[in-house]
């Protein structure tokens, strides 16, 4: 299985992150605006449809507000994988917070086109939650 972690340090409060990043339900449009068009709820899941035209389904796995950790399994998408786990996390890192986000998935031959558009969208995130 093809684990991808992309980290990064955000100039902004940790509250103000996790705010954005716990959000499962509109989460995603909030934190990377014009790359996401679409977030809807559609019972334990959402719909995320991004700019390209990509349309992921994710289920909600888990959310733990003390470590600022959620968790979500994509359960369809365009990339049809067997497995694929994914988790944002929001660690305090004195004035600022470090943003960490972990995708697991098989086949591992997924990995190179998740990675892109996980650096892509790391990016956009970055940016808008400093801003």
């Amino acid at each position: 299985m093809a684990s991808i972690i992309k980290e990064t340090v955000l100039r902004s409060r940790t509250d103000s992150v996790w705010q954005v990043i716990g959000d499962f339900e509109t989460g995603p449009s909030r934190m990377a605006p014009g790359h996401v068009v679409g977030t809807r709820v559609e019972g334990d899941a959402r719909v995320v449809t991004f700019a390209d035209g990509t349309i992921a389904r994710e289920r909600f796995v888990s959310l733990d507000e003390d470590a600022r950790r959620i968790v979500y399994a994509v359960v369809g998408d365009s990339l049809r994988p067997a497995h694929h786990n994914a988790s944002m996390r929001v660690v305090a890192d004195g004035e600022h917070c470090r943003l960490i986000w972990v995708h697991d998935v098989l086949p591992d031959d997924l990995a190179p086109a998740l990675e892109a558009a996980m650096s892509q969208g790391m990016e956009i995130i970055k940016r808008t939650l400093e801003s």
